[in-house]
């Protein structure tokens, strides 16, 4: 059996990866489970799947959850901290790691597993957009297996050809296109923009996603993000990925080739699909998903991404081609940005110009330790607190 350890166990693609496992009891064995405070949410989890170790960020939270585990007389080992988040990822017993926390905090954990061979089924963009570079050296030097989780990248790796880590232009691909449904203001007005509530941009309209990637949706900076991931991941370049909008969410994502073929990756917007096409890989498994209806979808439509109405695409663009640290810096004001406005801080509208404030102030340097990547992300952090601390007052 395989052990697989879930970083990030309670949230929306930690649930979905648990419910892939329970459909093969007899290939996957849980080892690990992580959380940050949620012990209810890991409390019921390992009663149910007896993990080795259960291990939470926050330790005050570990403790209480060591304390009930303990008094139900289960033997879960609880580790606490970062460090624990640490452990847990590069345990021998675990062949699979699910690299699913959310931001910047999954960082460390995640290249934790890379740099202990782990297959890495990676949920967390964040690792690839603040440490691009040395994230993908781990993961050469280790030997670990990569797989995209983020749906749109991982119909890009099914339609690549076997070989394109020699490089896309030997592989004879001539560019990725990154399909997004647009959020839940793809037509919507700069007016009506102006007065979004948090409970109107965390309701997407296909997809099931936790409070922060939905907002990122909404905004289209988690597309912004997607792409810098897709330049990593792939070894390419901007200009040779490409973003459309498609509503229905459908088409995952397309890769087309010099011969004019493009290959398209289709299926119900489910994150099991992905999940499960990463835990099998090679080969391919049930992951629960229905059956996509052709007859029922019955039209799939494309429009060009309006970067005056969603700046953050561009934003994340200009990072990119910035270098170094600049995509830490992205990364660390979204997330400060994010938390603002559903917090009722900022508005929906001032979330691409605080990041973009970030950006100018903090001018990147090399991105070659990581050690200058968590400066630039604290940097970052520290900056965008101190704005809407003016801001609001």
């Amino acid at each position: 059996m395989i052990g697989v350890t879930i970083l990030g166990a309670t949230g929306t693609i930690g649930a979905n990866t648990l419910d892939v496992l329970s459909r093969h009891p007899d290939r996957f064995r849980v080892v690990a489970l992580t959380a940050n405070r949620n012990i209810e949410g890991l409390l019921t989890q390992c009663r149910r799947w007896r993990p080795d170790y259960a291990a939470m960020a926050d330790v005050a939270s570990a403790r209480l959850l060591r304390r009930h585990l303990r008094e139900e007389g289960l033997s879960t080992e609880v580790l606490e901290g970062g460090d624990g988040l640490v452990a847990v990822a590069g345990l021998p017993e675990a062949r699979y790691v699910m690299a699913a926390i959310v931001g910047a905090s999954g960082l460390l954990p995640t290249l934790a597993a890379a740099k202990a061979g782990k297959r890495v089924m990676l949920a967390n963009k964040e690792a690839l957009v603040m440490s691009g570079r040395l994230f993908m050296e781990a993961v050469r030097d280790q030997r670990a297996a990569l797989l995209p989780i983020d749906s749109e990248h991982n119909a890009v790796f099914q339609c690549m050809p076997g070989d394109f880590a020699r490089g896309l232009d030997v592989s004879g691909v001539r560019r990725i296109i990154l399909t997004a449904s647009g959020g839940p203001f793809r037509t919507a007005s700069l007016d009506v923009l102006a007065r979004v509530t948090p409970e109107q941009a965390c309701a997407h309209p296909n997809w099931v996603m936790g409070r922060k990637i939905s907002v990122d949706s909404a905004t289209m900076m988690n597309k912004g993000l997607e792409v810098i991931e897709a330049c990593w991941l792939f070894g390419t370049t901007l200009d040779r990925v490409e973003v459309v909008l498609h509503p229905q969410s459908v088409i995952h994502s397309m890769v087309e080739y010099v011969d004019g073929s493009v290959l398209a990756q289709l299926g119900n917007p489910d994150m099991r699909t992905p999940i499960a096409h990463a835990l099998a890989w090679p080969e391919r498994m049930d992951s629960g998903v229905s059956s996509l209806d052709l007859i029922a979808t019955a039209r799939l439509d494309f429009g060009q991404p309006d970067t005056v109405r969603f700046p953050c695409l561009r934003l994340a663009r200009d990072a990119m081609r910035a270098g170094g640290t600049a995509t830490a810096v992205l990364n660390a004001a979204n997330e400060v940005a994010v938390d603002a406005f559903l917090a009722g801080r900022i508005r929906f509208i001032d979330i691409p110009g605080l990041i973009e404030s970030a950006l100018s102030a903090l001018p990147p340097a090399a991105a070659d330790s990581l050690e200058a990547i968590l400066g630039a992300d604290a940097a970052a952090r520290s900056f965008c607190h101190q704005h809407i601390g003016r801001v609001a007052a």
